[in-house]
């Protein structure tokens, strides 16, 4: 019999552009959850007698059929969670990006690294795998949040266990066709279709070691709970309120529209993406204007067509009725909304791209993260204040600054309270630089150098003469 929680909703694909419910899978039993488990270990103790050369060719196998299946790819999670199709091919062709960087790199990145010693002999610090992990990842990047998780620990020798969000089931399912087909051993790496409380029993399996969760705040202060009371080791990439500060600039339309183009990449539903727009007084009223300009005129359109002047819905009904209740609480207490911010008919997910000005504390707008193509617009009068209010937020994600002085400029990004700060740039973001957050935004980086070092064995190994 499948094990069930009446709370949980299934695993099942509906279409947020049409409201449209599709195949439907079933909770693992609690059988398949121990089989799982056991194939893991079992995995585990093969997996990391391989040579790193031996794992990184197989992981690059895998960042190859990314790129290979990339149109495909792109097309599930169109369907699944309404991303516009060249943005979700875009998703998976990145994918092979980063598999094929930490193949590339990762060899020399675990490399073992001696270290002074002041007695006889040689030290060494090396970096070993430390066994099986349990991977909770989210609907907003289906594929790209599986990478940049996956691709270190394959690499490294840790095996994965990988519980997806509930409405992406066909693009975890494809996911693990991939590996499949790159050769991945059995037990190396497994999806798993699993309810709350088998994720609390896999966490506290004493053959899990670790787990890495990117989601909402809500969900990783629960997970932090369950490992911390099991001991295990854990990875937190949660809600963003990035800042985006703009001092100055010798083109106002110019620097609107990237802030603009940034802010509804992915219908706006990124952790780093620019929630808090602070706009120096001087140039606030042309720059909310063209925001204003740009988002009267969208309509909604099919993801799957992504035709020019149009928006994508949003991942759920569910997902857009809570963003307009957060803009309409900021409205209901005085705050402007210029253009936008108006939820389409049911059951599909469609919510106008909005501009929001008059933000104030008592607002739900000022604290919470609005995940959702949602301008929200500051007007500041100096350095200080652009800084003060950059740093009043309880999430420590990334933030921009940005000025035609760029030393102005490097000023105030230098003293951000963030996991990533930008000058002149929206965000760096690639395969070789690291990602994560501070404050409630979470701990623990991904990508980059440090991608190899959290799941690791940091060992001392010495040698005397």
């Amino acid at each position: 019999m499948t094990t069930t929680v009446s709370a949980q909703p299934v695993y099942q694909v509906v279409n947020p552009a049409t409201g449209v419910a599709g195949e439907a899978f079933d909770f693992a039993t609690d059988a398949e959850v121990e089989a799982t488990l056991a194939a893991s270990a079992e995995a585990y103790r093969s997996w990391r007698d391989v040579p790193i050369e031996e794992r990184a060719k197989i992981v690059a196998r895998v960042g190859a059929l990314f790129k290979e299946h990339a149109d495909r790819l792109g097309a599930i999670a169109t369907e699944e969670m309404g991303k516009p199709l060249p943005e979700a091919v875009g998703e998976a062709d990145f994918c092979g990006d980063i598999f094929d960087y930490f193949a590339t790199e990762g060899p020399t990145l675990a490399s073992s690294q001696e270290i002074k010693t002041f007695s006889a002999g040689k030290a060494f610090v090396q970096k070993l795998p430390i066994g099986p992990l349990l991977g909770i990842m989210p609907w907003n990047y289906p594929f790209y949040q599986i990478a940049r998780f996956a691709a270190p620990n394959l690499v490294l020798g840790n095996t994965i266990l990988l519980k997806h969000a509930e409405s992406v089931p066909k693009s975890a399912l494809a996911v693990q066709e991939l590996m499949d087909q790159a050769g991945v051993p059995a037990g190396v790496y497994q999806n798993i279709f699993v309810n709350y409380a088998q994720v609390e029993q896999i966490i506290g399996d004493r053959r899990v070691v670790g787990v890495s969760l990117t989601g909402s705040e809500r969900a990783g202060s629960v997970v932090a709970a369950i490992a911390g009371k099991n001991l295990k080791k854990c990875v937190l990439e949660l809600g963003g309120s990035d800042a985006y500060v703009v001092l100055d600039s010798d083109d106002v339309n110019a620097s609107a529209d990237l802030a603009w183009d940034t802010r509804i990449g992915n219908t706006g539903q990124a952790c780093n993406s620019n929630k808090r727009m602070i706009v120096d007084s001087a140039i606030y009223d042309g720059f909310v204007e063209r925001l204003v300009e740009r988002a009267k005129d969208l309509k909604p359109g099919d993801p799957a067509e992504a035709a020019d002047g149009t928006f994508a819905p949003l991942s759920s009904r569910k997902a857009a009725e809570i963003l307009n209740e957060q803009v309409q609480d900021a409205v209901s207490k005085g705050a402007t909304l210029h253009a936008g911010g108006v939820l389409g008919e049911g059951p599909a997910a469609y919510y106008s791209p909005a501009v929001l000005t008059g933000i104030t504390p008592e607002m739900r707008a000022y604290r919470e993260e609005l995940f959702g193509p949602v301008a929200v617009v500051y007007s500041i009068n100096s350095d200080e204040e652009a800084l003060a209010l950059a740093n009043d937020s309880d999430y420590g994600l990334g933030g921009a600054v940005f000025s035609t002085d760029r030393e102005r400029a490097e000023k105030i990004a230098q003293r951000l309270e963030s996991g990533m700060s930008n000058v002149n740039a929206p965000a760096n973001e690639g395969q070789e630089v690291p990602f994560g957050g501070v404050k409630r935004s979470g701990f623990g980086r991904e990508l980059g150098p440090l991608g190899m070092d959290e799941f690791v064995n940091k060992r001392l190994y010495y040698v005397a003469d």
